[in-house]
């Protein structure tokens, strides 16, 4: 099958997390023996603000997946070449974080040609919390949309979109495995973004305060801090890195003795039922995990043994002095959740369920 993917960026995941998933799900079709090709626009804004943050993080996106830099092309979205990157699939898929022209031009070719199927991929909370900036999209003549989570997709189907597939993030497990580290593991670390404030109170109350009142070591990775969050984190004896590499993770995670999960507050308040792919990334490498409240409406996980979920602040103190006395509990939970990503939630089980939808609506299993 020819399965062509227009993302906001492949190359860059700075500020953009959608990027770990898509890199997984790609390589997975690609050793399924399906020819894929990934399109990026010119000057997107996460590659743009990765070049100015780490001019030489291209080198690592190259390094680390050699065989996406050879099937991905930054593309200038004129209708033309449009038209030209599609020519010949089978499967077309549009990232929710493309311009609307595009979106809307790439409908435009599905109306006028039956050649190939044509699917909205939503990975963002804009179409309940931004619901006028949303639609701006004309979806009109998409077949069907991939939403990643139950809430998310039933907000589809109010809007009127009969074919909606559930299709959750997962973990890349060639790259997301445990490691071993030179150094005995300690302390706590957080990859995160600061962001636009969607989470800026819930970091205090399930982050810093804890770490502060625990006296537990914190290493924080990630990008949008502004300067007085970063003088804040220098005073508490917090130390803030800046941006990360996604492929570095894994030897992150393995220096450490835990990590957290606080999600953004459209995913606890609006969208329950979406972890958001750091919860499957972490557990992927086997490191324990706490997490500040989220609903897991859709049972993916078993809280408590594949991972630590506190209701409150102060029981979050309460469970990271636990995790971190204890290894056995430490060691039980990085099993259990663990088993539980490699059983169900790596991206190669979620390949096999693109692929399953997409027969079911008409697209040819190979060609």
């Amino acid at each position: 099958m020819k399965i062509v993917y227009f993302t906001h960026s492949l190359i860059s995941c700075w500020n953009h997390g959608n990027a770990h998933f898509l890199r997984g799900v790609m390589r997975a079709l690609l050793r399924l023996g399906h020819d894929v090709m990934v399109y990026e626009p010119a000057g997107s804004w996460s590659r743009e603000n990765l070049l100015a943050d780490c001019p030489a993080a291209i080198d690592d996106f190259n390094h680390y997946f050699p065989e996406l830099a050879r099937h991905t092309t930054i593309l200038m979205p004129a209708p033309e070449r449009l038209a030209a990157a599609v020519n010949g699939a089978d499967l077309v898929i549009v990232h929710e974080w493309n311009e609307p022209g595009l979106v809307a031009e790439l409908g435009r070719l599905r109306r006028q040609t039956s050649r190939f199927r044509l699917l909205f991929h939503d990975t963002h909370h804009r179409m309940v919390s931004a619901r006028e900036e949303f639609e701006r999209y004309d979806l009109s003549s998409y077949d069907a949309i991939l939403a990643f989570g139950e809430t998310l997709s039933r907000a589809y189907r109010d809007a009127g979109h009969r074919r909606v597939m559930t299709w959750h993030e997962a973990a890349d497990t060639r790259l997301f495995r445990p490691v071993s580290a030179p150094a005995e593991r300690e302390g706590a670390v957080w990859i995160g973004n600061w962001g636009d404030g969607e989470r800026a109170q819930e970091l205090q109350d399930y982050l810093l305060s804890p770490m502060q009142t625990t006296g537990v070591s914190l290493d924080i990775y990630g990008v949008r801090y502004p300067p007085a969050v970063r003088n804040q984190l220098a005073a508490r004896g917090l130390r803030y890195h800046g941006w990360l590499a996604n492929a570095r993770v894994p030897a992150i995670f393995a220096r450490h003795s835990l990590t957290l999960h606080v999600p953004r507050r459209f995913y606890v308040s609006r969208l329950p039922g979406i972890p958001t792919i750091r919860v499957f990334e972490s557990l992927a490498c086997g490191i324990p995990l706490l997490s500040s409240p989220w609903e897991d409406t859709e049972n993916l996980f078993a809280p408590g043994r594949d991972f630590l979920m506190a209701r409150s602040p102060s029981e979050m103190t309460s469970l990271l002095r636990d995790l971190m006395n204890d290894a056995s509990l430490r060691a039980d939970l990085a099993a259990h959740g663990l088993a539980t990503i490699r059983a169900r939630h790596t991206c190669q089980h979620r390949a096999e369920e693109l692929l399953q939808f997409t027969t079911d609506l008409g697209v040819p299993a190979a060609s």
